[in-house]
């Protein structure tokens, strides 16, 4: 698990307890095993630490009172419902949010709970892979889930990607932009998430460019399977960032009170980038589908091809099984059954007939 930044040993995530003898109760986790960093920010600057959550809060509050300028950044990773229940006391957070921070799989949304904004990002991460053919999953999707307050930002992270050292890392060296308060964080998430979007649509398209030189490639047939691989992974993708125009909409225009005009304008660019992923996407499933179509034309074209080759052949043996069917009848009078050439003669004649047809199928291009 990725970490923002080397914590104390009082603070280090500690091994999960062993699981209780039947009938012991249960021993609650503590929070600090889900934490990956804890920070207080005043001013911009970041105070040293370690903190626990609680004493972080109580931190600020107490800078607070000085007249000073100060929030709290705690990062969670997965934590479960006594955890996150735990936090929630802690800052105040409306039970229906922390229940969804628990339980992943939620929709990219934004919710405000009276002072408290609740924003969900999924966050996507491209699976390497030497052929397309041969793999099995090009994108997997995780999700951050960002409470932000007046004086706090809880960011909950699901998944093994999307850490967010690099972000703590890049606003911890620009205190300027930490002095515009806890949505600019939130900002910084974002702006790391749909950037991550950019990156992942344009590596799809290198292996939908590989797709299309394969399907047009003259004498060359197409599978269907990868291309179906792909599209089901650019729905995955178009799930993710899609429904993010709506709360970037929203953070424009119904919250205002809450966001300053500064960072409105920076999400404004970020909301520019998640609408240009969100093209390239929907041109990339247009792209898929041109080709699926073109794959299931390659396979009728065929099919009709061998219907061709089959039923030539098939007219070839009619003549002679015709005539063998005829002489093979037994009956007394006969044509040329007691003349002695009549075999050769019969023998001739379908060779003839069957080399006409043959000749007549070669120049229709049947054979």
């Amino acid at each position: 698990m990725p970490s923002f930044r080397a914590l104390s040993p009082s603070l280090r995530p500690a091994a999960r307890p062993k699981a209780a003898a039947p009938g012991t109760p249960p021993v609650a986790s503590p929070v600090e095993h889900v934490m990956v960093d804890c920070g207080v920010y005043v001013d911009g600057e970041r105070l040293p630490g370690p903190y626990t959550h609680a004493e972080a809060l109580a931190k600020v509050r107490e800078v607070e009172q000085a007249g000073r300028e100060a929030f709290v950044w705690i990062g969670l990773h997965e934590p479960d419902e006594t955890q996150m229940k735990d936090v929630a006391d802690v800052f105040g957070l409306h039970p229906l949010a922390a229940e969804d921070a628990v339980h992943a799989h939620q929709r990219p949304k934004l919710e405000r709970y009276d002072e408290t904004l609740f924003l969900v990002l999924k966050t996507v991460n491209y699976v390497p892979h030497d052929s397309v053919v041969l793999a099995r999953e090009v994108v997997e999707s995780g999700e951050i889930m960002i409470f932000v307050g007046r004086n706090f930002v809880v960011t909950v992270r699901h998944g093994e990607h999307g850490g967010l050292s690099q972000v703590r890392k890049r606003m911890d060296a620009d205190p300027g932009h930490l002095r515009l308060g806890p949505y600019a964080v939130m900002h910084a998430i974002a702006d790391y998430v749909v950037d991550h979007y950019l990156e992942v649509t344009n590596l799809i398209e290198t292996d939908i460019d590989n797709l299309e030189e394969v399907a047009f490639t003259p004498g060359h047939n197409i599978d269907v399977e990868p291309i179906y691989l792909l599209k089901r992974e650019v729905v995955e993708l178009r799930r993710c960032v899609s429904p993010l125009s709506v709360p970037f909409q929203r953070m424009q225009t119904e919250h205002k009170d809450l966001i300053s005009k500064e960072v409105r304008r920076y999400l404004r660019d970020v909301a520019d980038h998640q609408t240009q992923a969100a093209d390239q996407i929907t041109s990339y499933d247009e792209m898929l589908t041109s080709l699926v179509q073109a794959a299931l034309a390659q396979v009728g074209m065929q099919q009709n091809i061998d219907m061709r080759k089959i039923s030539a052949w098939a007219g070839l043996a009619v003549v002679p099984t015709m005539i063998a069917g005829i002489y093979g009848m037994n009956f007394d009078w006969m044509p040329i059954l007691s003349w002695k050439w009549g075999y050769p003669v019969v023998m001739v004649f379908m060779a003839t007939v069957c080399l006409l047809l043959y000749r007549n199928f070669r120049r229709r291009d049947w054979l």
